[in-house]
């Protein structure tokens, strides 16, 4: 147990008469101010960049939307970004007429029971939009956004949260505000109509989401009253079908309120700089009441609610227990019993599941909202095993927790991971700025999130025993997805709705005197890799080292030139390593001497690296290094265990035939190298059960006599050599001289298409570029920011704005990762299957000729070189962007190179390479989707059609 820390809040006043909550021994130094109104502004400082992670943060989610209007809220947020009546207008004052005349058309849409009339009255409204667009400006927050080189700009919604994000150079926080402030202070809902067809498409994509599915029907039993079972965030298809302007406006009114929000700003900033300026554009929201609601109280569970889902991937289960909420008192304890039974190594169902491999997989974790919250357990079985005996596996474990068979030290060492989990994300400015918002939405106090270790340090192995006893009964609800049709599935269909036309070179006046306003620089700062790096050897074997100057963490990592394409049994033994122990420890005594002494490691195989990497606080790192050298050198062969291994690979295999992503996966690969490709050349059954495990336990022994490097990231260099000197192998000079060589095919406009169960049809088209050129890289970073990606870009505004073809669209140009290989073009569609033919013919045609709009351009440049500009390579990345420097050839910097060349690129330079480099390509087609309701005499027309069962994609599992 250790010393509690004397966390107490402070109130005190900045130097500008701002009164803030501040917690003696916080270690982030977090400041929470409150404006006159309520709003929460929680600020803190991170100058690893010159850059601000910003959170707007809405108390408010999917469990307030109206039970009439559900998805509500979330379709909301998507017209938070279609601007206000200064931003996206050119003329408010006859764009207002329109926009309330087409919502009172919806209001006539929603009631009218007759489907004749009602499609009359779309059609009114579509001819309305019609006449509104030509006052609208799409994306013009976006493009304002661009202006001051923001990034990540997005949102989410939750049943409890809405949340606005972006992240944006700390030069550019009055003019952000400027915006934000805009944006939130009125709702206009233009271009309605077409975000709605939007909405739709990620309705659809829910369909095929399996996660989704599961989810639903779990939350559904869970809470069969409370708006968290009986509300999704996405909404009913009816609802989506027959919204209402009105009802977004009046939930906008009630919850977009100010002592309803947070604002949250991490990065290099000023304290009392920023609290005036968001004082001066918030500060005049008019404080308002909340609407009052009663909290749906729901029945305890009393016996097992058992419910199941059917659709064409593998087969899982989950199982719940309902909790409490974010504020209870047994949320710690919850907690601890989710850690006890699944922490990645040491809890119980790790070790007598995972490790035994009892299952094809299992876990659990919680998720904790503001009324409720859940404990789920899941699992897979393996080949043989139905659900009931993954369901009663998981119990057991439980059952293990209520009868304290734990060891008394884990649970110290899980106070103890937690903490250094924390020290870790709270390193960046979005992982604590993440924490800030979750403390604001669960109404929890900054002092109670610190104090939370110290609540964890009084937990005792007899109060979990005694809390599982009493909590953990047939009192849950599971949910078995089996493997079947999903006769439930439910498409919206899209109304016929006419393309509106993007005023692409007209802007608002708020945009126009937004761009006038003086600019700050900062000044990029480029990285001298000889002087950001130490680099050493050890003997025969290169050490980097980068100080870790932040905290008490270290990192560290041996990278090894080669992977499977070299020596595909790398794969198989190194996996094998993973369910097998040493002659001193069986698995689960080495995974809980890892976890005691809070160390982490693992071991990645790509197909041309392998990283075997150990992290955790830098004083235990020696001890690490020791132990998982030990299990390097004298891995202790297992025979069940190797039997049961290849019989996991074989089910994952027979998994990934069935599961939608692996399938789309194997179809991009086969479209790209025919059926030469790495999913195809893999380790035959027959093969894997004549493997003798004693020469993958050689292969494991004799890994650190091949070439390899060492990069160590932490505070002490010199403990760490020492390690390493003591233990591990520096001596390697063995390589590998030959590896698989996978050829491109010619792309030749081919459509290979691959039928699946799915409400969407998914496409990604690849064309083979030429072999690496560093001039090209310059105007690959902008052609990304002006063509192919982003909300403001050519593509995203024609295929999903304008025209409402697809939910996900995006084009870019790949500059290749080696110098020695290939760039490569390509495009990406997630559509509805009617929307298809379109959405290919209006890609195809951007594809082959650019438009060309200047002001876009030059706004799409100044984007790039902002960005680039306030980003900074630091801790890892420094050596991550070397080692990705030096594939390509490269001894410097490759941003210094960019940020020159992209402010003499004009639009005519990007216009020649893109008529060199991407117009009148052909492209190898990957195409996924139900085949009945796919249109194939107009995708016909695009290419020569060859049609691949799953058969075709793999190799044959027995």
């Amino acid at each position: 147990m250790t010393d509690a820390q004397p966390y107490n809040t402070e109130i005190k006043t900045d130097i500008n008469g701002y009164k803030y909550e501040t917690v003696i021994q916080d270690p982030s130094q977090t400041r929470i101010y409150t404006l006159k109104n309520g709003l929460k502004v929680y600020l803190a400082q991170n100058i690893d960049e010159p850059k601000i992670q910003t959170f707007i943060a809405v108390r408010t989610g999917s469990a307030n939307d109206p039970s009439d209007q559900t998805g509500l809220a979330h379709y909301l947020e998507h017209m938070m970004f279609k601007g206000t009546s200064k931003i996206g207008t050119l003329n408010w004052e006859e764009e207002s007429k329109l926009l309330s005349q087409i919502s009172d058309l919806y209001e006539a849409h929603k009631v009218e029971s007759d489907p004749d009339k009602k499609i009359q009255i779309y059609s009114k409204i579509d001819a309305l939009s019609q006449e509104a667009s030509q006052y609208a400006v799409a994306n013009e927050y976006d493009q304002l956004l661009s202006q001051i080189g923001a990034s990540g700009t997005n949102a989410h919604t939750w049943l409890d949260e809405t949340i606005y994000k972006n992240v944006i150079p700390s030069n550019e926080l009055e003019r952000w505000l400027l915006v934000e402030k805009e944006r939130f202070s009125t709702l206009v809902l233009r271009l309605f109509h077409t975000e709605l067809e939007t909405v739709y498409e990620e309705f659809n994509r829910a369909q095929d989401n399996d996660a989704r599915l599961v989810n639903y029907q779990l939350m559904d039993a869970l809470f069969p009253n409370h708006p968290y079972g009986q509300q999704t965030t996405l909404g009913t298809s009816e609802h989506l079908k027959n919204p209402s302007m009105k009802a977004i406006h009046s939930y906008f009114e009630n919850y977009y309120v100010p002592n309803n929000m947070a604002m949250v700003l991490v990065g290099d900033l000023d304290f009392e700089n920023a609290i005036q300026w968001i004082d001066q554009n918030f500060g005049n929201f008019k404080y308002r009441e909340l609407p009052v609601f009663n909290k749906i109280i729901e029945k305890p569970l009393t016996s097992v609610v058992k419910r199941t889902v059917k659709s064409p991937s593998s087969e899982k289960l989950q199982l719940a227990f309902r909790t409490q909420g974010a504020n209870s008192e047994d949320l710690l304890k919850v907690k601890m019993v989710d850690m006890i039974l699944n922490n990645s190594g040491a809890g119980l169902i790790d070790i007598n599941i995972n490790q035994k491999q009892k299952a094809q997989g299992a876990g659990s974790y919680t998720s904790f909202f503001n009324d409720y919250g859940m404990h789920i357990l899941f699992g897979a079985p393996r080949e043989g095993q139905d659900l009931k005996q993954i369901e009663k596996l998981l119990l057991d474990q439980i059952e293990e927790v209520k009868k304290g068979n734990f060891p008394d030290w884990l649970i110290p060492a899980i106070v103890s991971n937690f903490k250094t989990q924390r020290i870790q994300n709270w390193d960046t400015a979005s992982g604590l700025a993440t924490q800030m918002y979750t403390s604001f939405i669960q109404k929890k106090s900054w002092e109670s999130i610190l104090k939370e270790f110290d609540e964890l340090d009084k937990i005792t192995k007899p109060s979990i025993v005694e809390f599982a006893n009493k909590f953990y009964k047939d009192n849950y609800v599971v949910v078995y997805k089996e493997t079947g049709t999903n006769d439930h599935l439910i498409r919206v269909e899209s109304p016929r709705i006419t393309p509106i036309t993007i005023n692409r070179k007209a802007h608002s006046i708020f945009y126009k005197e937004f761009i006038q306003i003086p600019e700050k620089e900062i000044e990029p700062q480029f990285v001298d890799y000889k002087d950001s790096i130490h680099f050493d050897k050890i003997n025969a074997t290169p050490f980097s080292f980068i100080k870790n100057k932040n905290n008490a963490l270290g990192r560290l990592y041996y990278i090894f030139d080669f992977g499977l394409d070299h020596n595909q049994e790398l794969g198989l033994a190194l996996g094998y390593l993973n369910v097998i122990g040493t002659n001193q420890y069986k698995k689960s005594e080495l995974e809980q001497e890892f976890y005691k002494m809070g160390v982490k490691y693992s071991l990645q195989v790509q197909n041309e690296k392998i990283v075997l990497s150990l992290h955790g606080l830098e004083e235990n790192l020696p001890q690490g290094i020791r132990l998982v050298e030990h299990l390097l050198k004298d891995p202790k062969v297992d025979d069940k265990a190797y039997h049961d291994y290849v019989q996991t690979i074989l089910k994952a295999r027979k998994d990934a035939q069935r599961n939608k992503q692996y399938i789309f996966n194997a179809l991009m690969q086969y479209a790209k190298y025919g059926q030469n490709n790495r999913i195809k050349n893999i380790i035959k059954e027959e093969e894997l059960f004549n493997k003798n495990p004693e020469d993958l336990i050689q292969i494991i022994k004799g890994l650190t006599s091949y070439k390899h490097e060492i990069f160590h990231f932490g505070p002490n260099e010199e403990l760490i050599k020492k390690a390493i000197i003591e233990n591990h192998n520096t001596l390697g000079k063995n390589i590998y001289t030959q590896s698989l060589n996978y050829e491109e095919l010619v792309s030749d406009g081919t459509i290979y298409f691959t039928p699946y169960d799915m409400v969407q049809t998914e496409v990604l088209a690849q064309s083979k570029g030429e072999i690496f050129d560093v001039s090209k890289i310059s105007f690959a970073y902008i052609f990304s920011e002006y063509f192919g990606s982003g909300l403001s870009s050519i593509v995203f505004q024609e295929i999903r704005e304008s025209k409402s073809l697809a939910y996900s669209a995006y084009a870019f140009y790949s500059i290749a990762a080696d110098q020695h290989k290939h760039d490569a073009v390509s495009l990406y569609l997630g559509t509805q299957a009617e929307k298809l033919p379109l959405a290919m013919e209006t890609m195809y045609k951007l594809m082959n000729d650019m438009p060309e709009i200047e002001e876009q351009f030059e706004n799409a440049k100044k984007s790039a070189l902002k960005q680039i500009a306030s980003q900074r390579i630091t801790k890892t990345n420094l050596f991550w962007s070397y080692l990705s420097a030096k594939k390509k050839g490269l001894d410097d910097d490759i941003r210094k190179k960019v940020y020159s060349e992209v402010q003499t690129i004009a639009l005519n330079d990007l216009k020649n390479f893109f008529n060199k480099n991407i117009k009148n390509k052909k492209y190898n087609v990957a195409l996924m989707g139900n085949s009945d309701i796919i249109d194939w005499k107009e995708i016909k027309k695009f290419g020569n059609v060859v049609e691949l069962s799953t058969s075709d994609l793999f190799s044959p599992t027995n």
